[in-house]
């Protein structure tokens, strides 16, 4: 399959709405936030909570690209 076949599948697949639907949707957002909510937590255990402010900020630009909220 050449490379080009490949690239337009996937913009297809991208392009497709229940594909954007599904990224976008609460559940999405749910499973994000707890991602997102446990790597702040794992950094935060790491650094000893030295750079907290940092990490919850990292959190929230991350946060603010991910789901619907």
């Amino acid at each position: 399959m050449a490379l080009d076949d490949i690239t337009k599948k996937a913009r297809n697949f991208l392009d497709d709405n229940k594909v954007k639907e599904a990224l976008t949707s609460q559940q999405a957002e749910d499973i994000s936030d707890k991602l997102l909510a446990s790597a702040a937590d794992a950094a935060n255990k790491v650094t000893g909570g030295k750079h907290e402010d940092k990490i919850e900020g990292a959190r929230k630009a991350a946060d603010d690209k991910i789901g619907n909220d």
